[in-house]
């Protein structure tokens, strides 16, 4: 090993090969001793580093790692504009010359810290004093748009052949979440939704509550996959899987009308304004966007005065009923097109309930008088 000074700095540099890549650049240190420290540090992670990428055949920067994920994977994404955003999140933390194996435990739990100091963001202009008035973003949202990102990018570069001696402990690293609640539509407040809905949203919302399908496919559900001969809606969901709903009667009553509204999609409502901009005008039918849904819920939600419910527990309520009606696991697993049955677990709490309503049954038959037995002298 050595060091060497240059004139032109005030600290020592480093020059060796190893395997024939050359590693060279400032100890940053001002004493021989430190700097040949730094440099056997420096040829261990060095040594470490050819190690990976040989078995990897490929860079370990996270930027081409990303690169290689995207076009291999993320750019198909049930949302790919939040994966790239997420990437590009990590790629701007780390830098993107930063090599997967210089990421330890340590530089891991450092990201989830930073993660974590984020408040939730808002659209439109916002004074200082506003921003810092705004949420800190949740656990879920922390483990979602980083450290299962960076874990994804692991998982991918050892898919390719890469070797880490010091992954991150990602068990350790993931913030505990809680439970997500079922929340069931009652009657009345349904009648008051009914009572609230502006006419052209009406047949989108009675789909979201007969389908129980995601808001984003409601939304972009197009004509292309509606097939009344087959009473079929096929379509590609979350996660890019084939998500194949019934046309029942009731679909098909919310459906049917709808054609000739507008030759692609299905949901449509009338503009109530003109917007040059946007080049909307009053009166003509326009296809229903995601943010446009939304915005639309939260009125109709105030106007109702239904209170702690989300958009996204339409589904939660399409469930719970299902469940209730089949009793089947299963077949509700299916109908929300879950990949895995322990996200359809959340329901069981229906079971729960019908097995305490049978209890309580054989409780009160219990109570009948029992038949008198002789006694035998």
């Amino acid at each position: 090993m050595s060091v060497y000074r240059d004139k032109r700095s005030p600290y020592y540099q480093f020059d060796f090969q190893i395997n024939g890549h050359r590693f060279h650049g400032s100890t940053k240190c001002t004493s021989r001793k430190d700097a040949l420290k730094f440099e056997a540090a420096e040829q261990e992670r060095a040594r470490k580093l050819i190690k990976a990428a040989s078995r990897a055949k490929a860079s370990l920067a996270i930027d081409d790692v990303a690169d290689r994920l995207w076009n291999d994977q993320a750019q198909y994404d049930a949302e790919p504009k939040a994966t790239e955003t997420n990437l590009a999140r990590l790629i701007d933390y780390f830098g993107e010359a930063k090599s997967l194996t210089d990421i330890d435990h340590k530089a891991a739990k450092e990201l989830v810290a930073w993660r974590r100091g984020h408040r939730v963001s808002r659209r439109g202009k916002r004074t200082k004093k506003e921003d810092e008035a705004l949420p800190l973003i949740s656990n879920a949202t922390v483990n979602r748009s980083a450290t299962k990102v960076l874990q994804r990018l692991f998982a991918f570069a050892k898919a390719e052949g890469a070797l880490f001696e010091a992954e991150p402990k990602w068990d350790e690293l993931i913030l505990p979440e809680p439970e997500e609640r079922v929340r069931e539509l009652k009657s009345e407040e349904a009648d008051a939704i009914d009572e609230a809905m502006r006419d052209d949203y009406g047949p989108f919302f009675g789909f979201v509550r007969a389908s129980g399908m995601r808001l984003k496919e409601c939304v972009t559900l197009r004509w292309s996959e509606v097939n009344f001969g087959s009473k079929q809606i096929v379509r590609t969901g979350k996660g890019g899987r084939r998500v194949v709903f019934p046309i029942t009667p009731a679909v098909r009553e919310i459906l049917f009308p709808l054609q000739g509204q507008h030759t692609e999609f299905v949901f449509t409502y009338l503009a109530v304004y003109g917007n040059k901009r946007l080049g909307r005008v009053r009166g003509q039918r326009y296809p229903l966007s995601y943010n446009g849904a939304k915005s639309a819920w939260q009125i109709v939600r105030t106007r109702a005065g239904v209170k702690d419910f989300r958009f996204h527990d339409f589904r939660h309520d399409f469930g719970t009923k299902l469940l209730r009606d089949s009793g089947n696991l299963k077949l509700v697993q299916k109908a929300l097109n879950h990949r895995d049955i322990k996200s359809t677990l959340r329901y069981a709490h229906v079971l729960d309930e019908d097995v305490a309503a049978a209890v309580e049954r054989l409780a009160k038959s219990r109570k009948n008088p029992r038949s008198k037995v002789q006694k035998v002298n």
